[in-house]
């Protein structure tokens, strides 16, 4: 049982001061005045905030641990020229060079970068072609070594052929049926580009679950393909297989029609924003403002960028005013929708005897502490302003999962970086060689 003072407690609806917070069993068990608290658990341990805030940890709702090893990794020859380029030429050639070391280390590495930056729950998907056989639970394993929180997925592709398209389906099956405690598992497809209507009909029929994460119209080429093969855009494809709901979890929608937008509210489909990685491969900015007045469940990503998710924040309060050159895009509120409370309704989904994402009595003891000194009043009701403008990742300095201290005043407990790095970069030089070798090819 933990005994948290002294801090300022960052509720839904309020922020309280000379309040506390009691965790037991990874649950907030009470939260009221910090006299009235001190006296009804006095053999709880005390942890001093020391008056930082004390919020809900911050969620990715869609990542790539495995890019962690193109990091400063050079693309042999021109630069690509535009997003279907960057996928033959860097990560289609990556994905193939890794091993199990390397999908491990990827997952560690940046599992430390999470806990440093408050990410406390992550939903990953996963590729690596020659090694798909139980590389969830490596990832899995590291989540547990890390502590954190985390959905996973491989992704089912037929760019590499029918025996490895039935892997990872296999892959995701098994996976989806051994949950643990803090990792639950989805399905995983790349994308309508790269799978044929006879792979998307035997993972329609093998997820008796339901639910896909996949991604969606990251790019033109992804609806071009889709309208050329099957005569309809991507998200009708997806839908006339029953892949669409509120188990799913499509990313990016950069390029989604009206009638697709329609579909994705109807059918309570999530769909992921990540502003980071969209500038980066210049494919466009989704429609951020018509998808949130059109009621479609918006939520937060990093495809794979660090795990410091307020700079999303940023790149998306930002992305949406300068393409449209409306700075009424983008509203801050908007984004604290989507990175607060629809990413933890998503992850919900997953986990859903859980209340997670915000300091409530009854919900998982997820929560961060972040060492920031306005200087103009904050309420919760100009937070998300705050966070924009003012907070920093680097504020974080306590990062909490269901009741377990994984950082604690910037020392990481779980995970000991220092090795972890040095591991790391031991592995590296062959990922990198052989991946210019695919890329050679």
């Amino acid at each position: 049982m933990m005994l948290i003072t002294n801090g300022k407690i960052v509720t839904p609806n309020e922020i309280l001061e000379d309040h506390a917070l009691v965790t037991a069993d990874g649950v907030i068990q009470a939260i009221g005045r910090a006299s009235d608290l001190a006296e009804r658990y006095p053999t709880a341990e005390r942890i001093d905030a020391r008056g930082q805030y004390v919020m809900p940890g911050n969620i990715c709702a869609h990542t790539h641990f495995y890019g962690a090893y193109a990091r400063g990794m050079a693309i042999p020859g021109d630069p690509p020229r535009d997003f279907p380029e960057i996928l033959s030429r860097l990560w289609w050639n990556l994905d193939k060079a890794l091993d199990q070391d390397a999908v491990r280390m990827s997952a560690l590495v940046c599992l430390v970068d999470a806990i440093k930056h408050g990410t406390t729950t992550l939903i990953d998907h996963h590729a690596s072609p020659n090694c798909i056989d139980g590389s969830l639970d490596w990832i899995a394993d590291a989540v547990d070594q890390a502590g954190l929180r985390a959905v996973l997925c491989y992704e089912v592709t037929d760019r590499d052929g029918r025996e490895k398209a039935e892997a990872g389906i296999a892959e995701n099956i098994r996976f989806m049926q051994s949950e643990r405690e803090r990792v639950r598992g989805t399905f995983g497809l790349h994308a309508s580009l790269t799978l044929s209507d006879e792979t998307l009909r035997v993972c329609a029929d093998a997820n008796v679950r339901g639910g896909f994460h996949v991604h969606v119209a990251e790019h033109e080429a992804d609806e071009l393909d889709s309208l050329t093969k099957a005569g309809k855009r991507v998200v009708h494809r997806l839908h006339d297989f029953g892949m669409l709901g509120e188990r799913t979890i499509t990313a990016h929608c950069v390029h989604t029609h009206e009638s697709e937008r329609q579909l994705l509210r109807e059918t309570g489909t999530w769909v992921t924003h990540q502003p980071r990685s969209n500038m980066n491969n210049a494919v466009g900015a989704m429609a951020w403002d018509t998808m949130v007045g059109e009621e479609i469940k918006l939520c937060l990503g990093n495809d794979g960028f660090s795990n410091a998710m307020w700079e999303d924040w940023k790149a998306a309060y930002l992305l949406h005013k300068v393409v449209s050159r409306d700075p009424r895009q983008a509203n801050g509120g908007t984004i604290w929708q989507a990175a607060v409370v629809n990413n933890a309704r998503l992850v919900e989904t997953f986990f859903p005897n859980y209340s997670i994402g915000q300091l409530i009595e009854g919900a998982r003891a997820d929560m961060i502490f972040v060492d920031y000194h306005p200087f103009t009043p904050l309420t919760i009701g100009n937070m998300p302003w705050h966070i924009l403008f003012g907070f920093e990742s680097s504020m974080v300095t306590t990062t909490i999962v269901d009741g377990r201290i994984l950082m604690r005043d910037r020392q990481l407990i779980t995970l000991d970086e220092r090795a972890i790095a040095r591991e790391a970069l031991t592995i590296a030089p062959g990922v990198w060689e052989r991946y210019a070798a695919y890329a050679r090819r």
